[in-house]
């Protein structure tokens, strides 16, 4: 690593904040659709386009601050996305209808962007393949988090305040942020003045990304191994509230349980980093992954499903994706070492058009039982095993992966 020993735990916090402001952004105004239909005359239905609008800003805004990252550093595009997320997020909290509280929410995105491309830059800059691993777990450590705290703390907010606090404390949350990245980052930064920013020369950027086969191939692998996540969070409000037969409150508690299988393994990663390189760590739990997923494809179809088995067929599922999304991101992410900035970018607009698909294609697919979500998230475990299987063969093995 190469800032202060002593500031490591501070810009990790700082670094874990960046990225949970799109998680936190997500999961928080969730409890409080009911109240904003009724408020703004609407159906949560439309309501759940705002959603949709997040995604949509979350995957272009990214590829917007690929370039400004490399040409202005990592601080002043990170500064201004926050800006743009707080000022928003206040305008979401004001607004007077369902089409103004949709537009605000693509806005809202294009800001949180900013912090979540500046930060994996930043790890890129200051650590090494496998310190870059071990940071990456406890940023997913973060993200696995969120889903277990915000549902709840958003649902708090809104029955004791109304649902447009909830959107007023996401902007004071960014701005807290902010100050603690000036402060931490102060008299870092990696600004090419000479990096171009006319359109031609950013898509040939991407383009020459693209096409280096290491980050393609673990970009790629972690984007459809993640795409899991996303299938499953799009289909298990059906699983366990139609099928299971569950209230909001034990869906809530499952839903939390689960989550912890994220936040056990980016731990149990670290440890594991200490005798296994990140590319075999990787491998491994893929193998499991879909020989978990080809098991919960088969419980959901048999007609007799127990919610305890199928629970922890999915707990076993993201806990491999513990193990594959931050090796796979660092592994993306090491031979950038002059374009960090826009492959981070690349590589989160990647994961989010893949995981929005599986979504959407689970929601598509819906047949009243649990295949169209189990059946998504195997074809997203095959797939990203098949890629790695194919792609690594005539890929060098990173010489820094330990």
């Amino acid at each position: 690593m190469k800032d202060p020993k002593s500031q490591r735990g501070l810009l990790i916090l700082v670094l874990g904040s960046l990225t949970t402001i799109g998680p936190l952004s997500i999961d928080m105004y969730l409890p409080a659709f009911g109240g904003i239909a009724r408020e703004l005359d609407t159906e949560i239905s439309r309501v759940s386009l705002s959603l949709s609008s997040f995604f949509v800003g979350l995957a272009i805004g990214q590829l917007i601050y690929g370039p400004l990252l490399e040409r202005f550093g990592r601080k002043k595009p990170m500064y201004i996305g926050l800006i743009i997320y707080a000022l928003s997020s206040l305008a979401c909290g004001l607004s007077s209808s369902v089409e103004e509280l949709i537009v605000f929410r693509f806005f809202q995105a294009l800001g949180a962007c900013g912090g979540l491309v500046a930060s994996r830059a930043i790890v890129r800059d200051l650590f090494d393949t496998k310190d870059m691993a071990k940071v990456f777990s406890l940023l997913m450590m973060v993200i696995a988090v969120s889903p277990i705290i915000a549902p709840t703390l958003g649902g708090f907010i809104a029955t004791a305040f109304g649902w447009r606090y909830v959107f007023g404390i996401l902007a004071g949350m960014s701005l807290l942020i902010l100050t603690g990245g000036y402060l931490l980052l102060a008299g870092y930064d990696r600004i090419n003045p000479g990096y171009s920013l006319r359109p031609r020369a950013i898509a040939t950027n991407y383009l020459s990304i693209l096409t280096d086969r290491h980050f393609i191939v673990y970009a790629m692998t972690g984007a459809f191994s993640s795409a899991g996540l996303y299938a499953y969070i799009s289909g298990s409000p059906h699983l366990y509230l139609e099928l299971f037969g569950l209230n909001e409150k034990q869906y809530g508690i499952v839903f939390a349980v689960i989550a912890a299988g994220l936040v056990l393994a980016t731990q149990l990663n670290n440890r594991v980093l200490r005798n296994r390189s990140s590319e075999r760590i990787v491998q491994l739990a893929l193998i499991g992954q879909c020989v978990i997923a080809v098991l919960l494809l088969v419980d959901v179809s048999s007609g007799f499903a127990n919610l305890y088995f199928t629970t922890g067929l999915i707990f076993a599922y993201l806990f491999c994706l513990g193990f594959i999304f931050p090796n796979a991101s660092a592994l993306s992410l090491d031979t950038m070492r002059h374009t960090a900035g826009s492959a981070s970018a690349l590589m989160g607009s990647l994961q989010m058009a893949v995981g929005a698909v599986a979504s959407a294609i689970v929601g598509i697919l819906q047949n009243e039982t649990g295949v169209p979500m189990a059946g998504v998230m195997a074809v997203c475990g095959g797939v990203a095993l098949t890629l790695l299987s194919v792609g690594s063969r005539r890929m060098p093995v990173a010489s820094s992966a330990g």
